[in-house]
């Protein structure tokens, strides 16, 4: 195999429960090569597995650990819980790796491996593709002898320490108690932590997606449908929502209204915040190429930089360490918040929020509507085989379109990281001109991938 990664994509690996690669075989697999990856030194190695609700959890946790313990590792088991929290038990209980299953906004049919190094963070390219290398080559006689083979044992309070960091986390003096918040847990990995942190802090709370059963996370709830928590909002009277995703690394916010707030606007919010309390660092933030142009206008008035990156996290993460920064996020809701976590919390990114609507003391619409964002749209195309972007027909309509909005505006073609779909997006001044294009796009790139299917 050459050193190209195919399993790991943007956000580790993923794909349909029990159906190549996400199999208990890969699985397997993985364990054993990362875990000799990640034995260095004569101390005994551990690494933390972490799940979310998914039905394919039960086959794939036991699979990822005889992997690790056939490689000498030691694992602990937490059940389901946050990926961030996963990061957090990785530096904080000194693991040499930490694991989260899940597919983070997927249905539950699908399902995931995500990598964290002792250090909390995402694992790198490089690193993940000398992985796919070591899976893929004769390792058998490197795996541990008898006497040397891992053990596993369950955690029991590791719910409770993430409980307590994330409290932790906001202002202290600070309490919730004259707000009414509708939290919505995508029946995922944060059904019980995130609605106990919000009481606990002296919130009223109403929790929703609460109830998983294997089947239904991000099923009509959740962050990636997000008319489901603003409609509870209003039926509740509550003061804001929060949507979080299946894995609760990403967040949007509704206001009072059943208005939503997009990730852009929490990073707009929290960076003025920061920055006035004197703890933005980096001259700016780090956000990814989806972000409105509205975003970074605002930063600029307030005489800051917004660094751009490819869509994903972990890309976000790592450029803010190149850059210092230690806010970035993205328009989805991914925020990442260095001073407090290694990658994106939305619990934690959503106190920081709460902390400034009690310190002003104003509706969530005024405090969380930062800036005016420019009329922007996307919409994804689904294909099966062959990307429909490497016709060159397409590629012609592509620059005939850039050449349409001359410079006053963008617009942004790409394959998704995660799933077949190609996302077509563009923002200018003009809203109509942004709707027709992005419309007349998606029609000639569904077309495209008709003919590539029926030609195949």
């Amino acid at each position: 195999m050459s050193n190209s990664r195919r399993l790991f994509g943007t956000d580790g690996i993923r794909g349909k429960a029990n159906t190549d690669p996400m199999t208990a075989e890969t699985a397997l697999r993985l364990g054993q090569a990362a875990g000799l990856m990640f034995t260095r030194g004569s101390h005994r190695h551990k690494v933390v597995i972490g799940k979310d609700t998914r039905l394919s959890g039960y086959m794939i946790e036991p699979a990822l650990t005889a992997g690790f313990t056939g490689a000498g590792m030691d694992v602990t088991l937490v059940g389901p819980l946050p990926t961030p929290a996963i990061a957090m038990l990785t530096r904080s209980m000194r693991c040499d790796l930490g694991v989260m299953i899940s597919a983070s906004h997927n249905p539950y049919e699908d399902n995931g491996i995500k990598l964290f190094g002792p250090d909390g963070f995402k694992l790198s390219d490089e690193t993940e593709a000398e992985i796919e290398t070591l899976m893929a080559t004769d390792i058998a006689h490197r795996l541990a002898p008898s006497q040397a083979l891992g053990r596993a044992v369950r955690l029991e309070d590791a719910a409770g320490r993430y409980i307590e960091a994330a409290k932790g986390s906001f202002p202290r003096g600070l309490r919730l108690q004259d707000l009414k918040i509708v939290v919505d847990c995508a029946n995922g990995a944060a059904y019980r932590v995130a609605p106990t942190v919000l009481w606990e802090l002296g919130a009223t709370v109403v929790p929703i997606g609460v109830a998983p059963d294997g089947f239904n996370i991000n099923k009509g709830c959740g962050s990636t449908v997000p008319d489901f928590l603003c409609a509870q909002v209003v039926e509740h009277g509550a003061d804001l929502g929060i949507a979080l995703d299946g894995d609760a690394d990403r967040l949007l916010i509704s206001d009072s209204n059943g208005e939503l707030i997009d990730g852009d606007q929490i990073l707009a919010l929290i960076a003025g915040f920061w920055a006035a309390a004197g703890m933005l660092r980096g001259q700016g933030i780090v956000a990814t190429v989806m972000s409105n142009l509205g975003l970074e206008r605002f930063l600029a008035a307030q005489g800051q930089a917004l660094y751009r990156t490819r869509v994903g996290d972990r890309y976000v993460a790592e450029r803010m360490r190149e850059c210092g920064c230690n806010v970035g996020g993205e328009q989805s809701g991914h925020i990442i918040l260095s001073d407090l976590a290694t990658t994106g919390d939305g619990l934690l990114a959503a106190l920081q929020v709460l902390a400034v609507i009690v310190e002003q003391g104003r509706p969530v619409s005024e405090v969380c509507r930062v800036f005016t964002p420019l009329p922007q749209r996307l919409k994804n195309v689904r294909f099966s085989g062959v990307s429909p972007l490497r016709s060159q027909r397409i590629q012609q309509v592509i620059a005939a379109a850039e050449a349409e909005l001359n410079g006053c505006g963008r617009l942004l073609i790409r394959e998704s990281g995660t799933e077949p779909l190609v996302r077509v997006m563009a923002e200018a001044e003009d809203e109509t001109l942004v709707a027709r294009l992005v419309d007349a796009l998606c029609a000639e790139i569904a077309s495209a991938a008709r003919a590539s299917e029926d030609a195949a």
